[in-house]
């Protein structure tokens, strides 16, 4: 654990009082959902409520199964007041990354995606960490807090998911932590957690990808047209990358009025991150790591420069801002 450990447990504990009411705000996926979690418990005794609140519609079944399994409760952004608190928390998330945070004046912001600059009274980014579950884990371990099974399995896989079990961007400090979370966590329930990631009205998205993919040099590109939760582009992008020919996957589909695209790469000179900031960074939200990105497009910024309505079009139009950029370098 960090020697800074302890300062910044403080100082981000300081930031409290035994009035206060605090919201924390997260885009639910196993790392934030898990982080949120260590920091309602770091602030139990301190304060007497926390809310936590996602600000995406939760469908992928795994999530759903850990928020079921963990006991974790979760309100809406829509159904939140936000003027009945007067603490906010980000956490695995930054103001700018989504429009529903770009209003909220956030109290403490702990992240370990890239630094976009934020301001707050409190701010822990570390872009180095493969995991926000990794920060939380030494706050606790800091705070000499015992974690619970059900918190330590929340990290544990939190940890896991991240770092795509080891296999992506990690330090020795999220090697450390899940060391030290596996003592409390409970495998089998993190198994279980883990496995349930398909429904079967998602199996025919796996019909139009590979009717419809297009492959360039150890990439594959799929559009899967209008999808009922974006998050079935990152199941499909990660089922490619498991074809041992494969260096790239790019996989997008349209969900809520806009465009999703998810890029996966096997991390060997290549940076998705960056191909997802300059393809698409000047068009929407686009950013990620090394072998995972995201980009987000409103479709209505993108009439005056493709077709939307036009499946093929735009996988072309995709492949076009993408293919030079995902080169080795």
């Amino acid at each position: 654990m960090s020697q800074s450990g302890p300062k910044k447990l403080r100082r981000f504990i300081d930031q409290f009082s035994g009035g206060n009411q605090v919201l924390i705000v997260i885009n639910a996926d196993p790392d934030a959902i898990a982080s949120a979690m260590a920091v309602r418990r770091l602030l139990w005794r301190k304060v007497p409520n926390v809310t936590i609140s996602n600000i995406n519609i939760i469908n992928r079944p795994d999530n759903l199964a850990m928020i079921r399994l963990l006991g974790v409760n979760l309100t809406p952004f829509a159904e939140i007041k936000v003027n009945q608190f007067n603490r906010v928390v980000i956490v695995d998330s930054q103001p700018d990354h989504n429009e529903f945070m770009t209003n909220l004046q956030p109290t403490a912001i702990i992240d370990h995606h890239p630094d976009s600059g934020c301001k707050a009274p409190f701010v822990d980014i570390r872009p180095h960490y493969g995991a926000t579950a990794t920060i939380m884990t030494e706050y606790l371990r800091a705070a000499k807090i015992k974690p619970s099974v059900k918190l330590a399995t929340g990290l544990y896989h939190g940890i896991k998911t991240d770092t795509n079990d080891f296999k992506g961007r990690t330090q020795i400090e999220d090697v450390r932590a899940f060391q030290y979370l596996f003592r409390y966590a409970n495998i089998h329930l993190a198994r279980k957690i883990e496995q349930a990631d398909l429904r079967f009205d998602y199996l025919k998205y796996f019909t139009i990808a590979l009717q419809n993919m297009r492959q360039r040099k150890g990439k594959v590109y799929a559009h899967l047209g209008q999808v009922v939760n974006p998050d079935i582009c990152v199941l499909i992008a990660d089922f490619f990358m498991r074809v041992n020919t494969v260096t790239w996957s790019i996989v997008s589909g349209t969900c809520d009025k806009k465009l999703t695209i998810i890029f996966r790469n096997d991390g060997i000179r290549k940076n998705a991150g960056k191909v997802a900031k300059e393809g698409f960074g000047m068009l929407g939200n686009a950013g990620g790591h090394k072998n995972m990105a995201r980009a987000e497009i409103a479709l209505h910024d993108l009439k005056d420069r493709v077709d939307t309505r036009d499946d093929k079009k735009l996988l072309s139009w995709i492949i076009g801002r993408t293919a030079r950029r995902a080169e080795p370098k």
